[in-house]
């Protein structure tokens, strides 16, 4: 190999290294392996910003605008006002499955399971059922439906943009539609039949009585007139009567860590750890008051709520602390406590640094309570009434996304014109405020796209894709091509776990479609097993941002997605390797 070949291959395993551990986000790691390809000449200055110009890029963009205008418009909620209804947590299962695989094929898989993750949760609370036996099969069926249109995910969109750099027509909007729906049909059956039992049936966490989902920690001011005053946290024995656990006392800036021996006075602060309910159970037997809510003691002049809030994936509150998430000043709100999986914090609210999955106890203005759902920053858990929604902004969002549809599949324009139009359409009707179409698309997802697709250009301009080509030819060349296909699905597969799908997709199509010219094959069969295999992450919670968020809202550990998910995507790729010849032959007729 030549020394640019053996730096692009430096820079893809450093690169997977960085996905893989998550230490940096996703899209700085994508511009450090740009800055790193145009340092050492592998692509020129122009290829390097060709990515920010690409279709798939442009089209993503839009497909986020479109996808918010159907979830601000309330066009799902008649929807979730069904589903509501329902009260077997299997039936209910079934039916999430049934409901979120189609709409996944059109809008962002992310908003479909932020909308519908707490209805999820509160039927699982009304019928004393784990969240575990619900929520794992709902992001996996986002995934699915995401597979069968060429729009429904940003790495489908990004499969064709590659294949048609390597010469290959366009695909449809509806291509993938055929095979798409087998795989979701089985894969629906396979989760109601056999992935129920695999899952666990109880989480660590108790199944919350009212708006609790774990153990949270919140701080607790000792007032003049509370019942602990004089004695000593040991003497009050709060878990053995209380169930609170004290962790630490803060007087004034000095903090005592093992407080059981320290007498309790005046303005004395304690940080406990307990079930919501029993918190508040004990600081009003014990005369406290939340420390946090103390400004709003004598405020009655707005009616509050008490809401849970969980840090949504890709959030820009991640690595924030409370008082930098704006809360306070854009919601009125104040965070009462915290909980995070997995972890015992010991840190005052104000010094924590908040992670994806982290859950807020926040106290907020009702008024405040329809721009906080908006906010794609934090997923609401628990709320108190529905956004005042306009029916026919609905109806607007619906007919727009099906224009969208319609004309890029009868080719009348090309899917990232409808989209742009679409998108502006909306905007225009009022699907969305002016704002809002910023703040709903991830642009962290947009940036990963332009900046990552040049690394495709330097597999290819250093000589890498071919060295790879040829080893792989040498382990399959001799089984045909179905060998060379099942091998580009299970690399695809594996590498998706390790580092997302966009980037396996833009490390893969080129791989893919020279191993099928190796084989003097058609390549079109290999791009898309690049684009099956890559949308349907199920072994790991970090392999798709779905996945992330159930992870943390049902209480998982890392092991339950491999016992479901691995037989899925073997179940997936065994009908793959029979379905993409037929619906897409080696040697298409002439």
């Amino acid at each position: 190999m030549s020394w640019q070949a053996w730096a692009t291959m430096a820079v893809i395993v450093v690169a997977m290294g960085l996905f893989a551990s998550e230490k940096l986000r996703i899209d700085l790691v994508a511009l450090l392996v740009l800055a790193a390809l145009v340092i050492l000449g592998i692509v020129s200055p122009v290829e390097a910003l060709s990515g920010f110009s690409n279709e798939a890029t442009v089209t993503v963009a839009a497909m986020f605008a479109l996808s918010l205008g159907i979830e601000r418009s309330g066009a799902l909620e008649p929807l979730t006002r069904l589903l509501m209804r329902i009260r077997r947590p299997w039936l209910l299962t079934l039916a999430l499955m049934l409901v979120i695989a189609p709409l996944g094929a059109f809008i962002k898989n992310i908003a479909l399971v932020a909308t519908f993750l707490p209805l999820a949760l509160r039927v699982c609370q009304r019928t004393r059922t784990s969240p575990a036996r619900v929520l794992m099969p709902m992001a996996y069926a986002a995934q699915m439906g995401g597979v069968c249109t060429l729009i429904g995910t940003s790495s489908n969109l990004l499969a064709d943009s590659l294949a048609q750099q390597h010469g290959m027509a366009a695909f449809g909007v509806f291509e993938f539609t055929r095979m798409g729906v087998v795989l979701a049909v089985v894969g629906i059956a396979y989760l109601i039949l056999v992935g129920r039992w695999l899952l666990p049936k109880q989480v660590a966490a108790e199944i919350p009585e009212q708006e609790d989902i774990g153990k949270y920690v919140t701080e607790l001011e000792v007032t003049s007139h509370s019942s602990l005053l004089g004695g000593s946290i040991a003497d009050a024995r709060l878990g053995e009567r209380f169930g609170v656990y004290p962790l630490e006392l803060l007087r004034g800036e000095k903090r005592m860590w093992s407080p059981r021996s320290q007498q309790i006075a005046a303005g004395d602060v304690l940080l406990v750890r307990g079930d919501w309910e029993k918190i508040e159970d004990f600081r009003r037997r014990a005369g406290l008051r939340n420390a946090p809510d103390s400004r709003y003691a004598q405020d009655i002049d707005h009616l509050r709520v008490m809401v849970e809030l969980m840090v949504a994936p890709a959030s820009p509150m991640e690595g924030r602390r409370l008082e930098e998430t704006g809360l306070r000043w854009r919601y009125d709100a104040v965070a009462l406590a915290i909980h995070r999986r997995g972890q015992l914090l010991r840190d005052k609210l104000s010094d924590v640094n908040l992670a994806v999955g982290d859950v807020l106890l926040v106290l907020v203005s009702e008024d405040a309570m329809s721009s906080l759902r908006n906010d794609e920053a934090f997923i609401v858990l628990s709320e108190r009434e529905e956004a005042h929604r306009t029916p026919h902004k609905a109806w607007y969002a619906v007919a727009i996304m099906s224009a969208v549809v319609i004309s890029s599949a009868l080719h009348w324009l090309t899917i990232p014109i409808a989209a742009i139009c679409g998108a502006a359409t909306m905007a225009l009707t009022g699907c969305f405020g002016r704002k809002d179409v910023y703040e709903g698309i991830d642009w962290k997802i947009i940036v990963l796209l332009g900046a990552i697709l040049p690394l495709g250009i330097a597999i290819e301009n250093s000589g890498l894709s071919r060295t790879l080509v040829q080893m792989g030819f040498g382990v399959v060349g001799e089984h045909g091509p179905l060998a060379g296909l099942l091998m580009v699905y299970l690399l695809t597969a594996l590498l998706t776990e390790l580092m997302g799908h966009n980037p396996t997709v833009v490390l893969m199509v080129g791989i893919a479609a020279s191993v099928a010219h190796a084989m003097n094959v058609d390549p079109r069969p290999f791009v898309v097993a690049v684009a099956f295999a890559a949308a349907t992450s199920f072994a790991t919670p970090v392999g798709y941002p779905t996945n992330t968020m159930v992870y943390y809202a049902g209480g998982y550990r890392f092991t339950d997605f491999m016992k479901v998910g691995i037989p899925l995507i073997l179940i997936f790729c065994a009908l793959s390797m029979w379905l993409i010849p037929q619906f897409w032959p080696f040697h298409p007729p002439q």
